[in-house]
């Protein structure tokens, strides 16, 4: 991901400690550690995106040292963390999609609605900046996150939706697009996953993740003539019967919810997600290669396949196997260890090559063509969700780790683990 996260060398390092570290590979958990201290540096004159930055290096520097206790990690994760506020100098506090480290200007991708700021990347860094006022000590990065709450729940909600795109000069939306998918998708997540790593206790995360599901709903959530349940996505009022690989990561977010779910609702969001990893299979399973499209569509009597070219590429995405390792541990029906060993033989089958794995450029052609990149992620998520979906219950227990959006754990920060800090002051 030399592209995505500007000229920061190292992406697929940092990436994978956590992964080697779960896997007990120690001698590499080592080779990658030194690396970190003697070569990941951050003074490098580049634009990086503030978001993928955020998810993969920062995330994956907390992991690291929550996980083995190296000092490294948590002083580069906070260095790092450091060099990011900048990005919110706006006149919201939304901050910039794009920031130039070394001279702390920001802006917005060219592309995005009327220079706006995108609800999944300015939505998707709570987690790991709880995390690094919990380790500084400095309040700072809470208050940006939160402030960025405030925002959103000033604003009015189209029919209680939030659009992808918010303007962090006006603070006003762009337009009402509306997606569970790339461009939203984590946004919600993370409404979710701010109260479970709260332990509990942070009731405005907990309600307004509630309430988005609720709106979802209504007004995305559908039912083809197949029976399939899939996520639209809205634009302008107007339903587009597609759903992206990204959005299959819903399945396991609604089903980490179903617990705290309002008026024993519970039972519904396990349904919901289970409908939802079924949907996802069944996009998986209509390929020649039982490998899932990018995108998939419920229209013209199609159902779960990509009818366009430019989305039948599948590159290495995590999001299937991710909602098949939640359903799994949240009901152990053995079908999700099945469907996910399905994946595991596609990939060894399709994906692997010489030097290492490759996406896919047409998962319904018999013939492979590769992409030739190893996505950062695919050792980040698609390989530590397959091995959390084979391994027990106790490694990594969702009662004390939320798995950040690049499937990085970060600890529940419990009431005791809290009021210890604040003594301690």
């Amino acid at each position: 991901s030399s592209c995505i996260s500007g000229n920061i060398q190292g992406a697929t390092i940092v990436d994978a400690l956590d992964t080697l570290y779960i896997m007990e590979m120690k001698e590499e958990f080592k080779e990658a550690k030194e690396w970190v201290e003697k070569n990941l540096d951050f003074n490098v004159n580049a634009e990086i995106s503030v978001f993928e930055v955020n998810i993969r290096f920062v995330g994956g520097l907390l992991s690291a040292y929550y996980l083995s206790g190296e000092e490294i990690f948590r002083k580069k994760a906070v260095e790092l963390g450091e060099k990011l506020l900048p990005a919110f100098n706006t006149p919201t506090g939304i901050p910039w999609a794009l920031l130039n480290i070394k001279s702390g200007i920001g802006r917005n991708w060219p592309w995005a609605s009327g220079g706006s700021s995108i609800l999944a990347e300015f939505g998707t860094l709570h987690l790991e900046f709880i995390h690094l006022s919990h380790l500084s000590g400095n309040p700072v990065f809470a208050e940006k996150v939160m402030n960025i709450r405030k925002v959103l729940n000033r604003l009015d909600k189209p029919e209680g939706l939030y659009p992808n795109y918010l303007n962090p000069s006006s603070g006003q939306w762009g337009q009402h697009h509306v997606s569970i998918g790339g461009l939203g998708d984590s946004f919600y997540e993370y409404l979710l996953k701010a109260w479970l790593m709260s332990d509990k206790t942070d009731e405005e995360g907990k309600k307004m993740y509630y309430d988005a599901v609720q709106a979802i709903e209504t007004h995305l959530i559908r039912k083809s003539s197949g029976g399939l349940t899939y996520i639209a996505e809205w634009k302008g009022g107007l339903l587009e019967h597609k759903m992206g690989h990204l959005t299959c990561f819903a399945g396991g977010m609604f089903a980490l919810g179903a617990d705290g779910a309002p008026n024993d609702k519970t039972g519904h969001h396990i349904e919901l997600g289970a409908e939802i990893a079924r949907t996802c299979h069944e996009s998986y399973d209509r390929t020649s290669m039982k490998l899932g499209p990018e995108a998939f569509r419920f229209d013209g009597g199609v159902e779960a396949i990509a009818t366009r070219q430019n989305e039948k590429y599948y590159i290495l995405r995590p999001e299937v196997i991710e909602t098949y390792m939640y359903m799994w541990r949240l009901t152990h029906d053995p079908k999700y260890r099945q469907w996910g060993w399905e994946a595991v033989e596609a990939l060894e089958k399709h994906c692997r090559v010489d030097g290492g794995y490759s996406g896919i450029r047409d998962v319904y052609n018999s013939q492979e063509s590769h992409d030739d990149v190893q996505q950062s992620f695919f050792l980040s998520e698609t390989l530590k969700y397959l091995y959390l979906l084979f391994s027990e219950d106790d490694l990594l227990p969702f009662e004390h780790w939320v798995f950040n959006t690049e499937a990085h754990p970060l600890p529940v920060l419990h009431k005791d683990d809290r009021n210890k800090e604040e003594n301690q002051k």
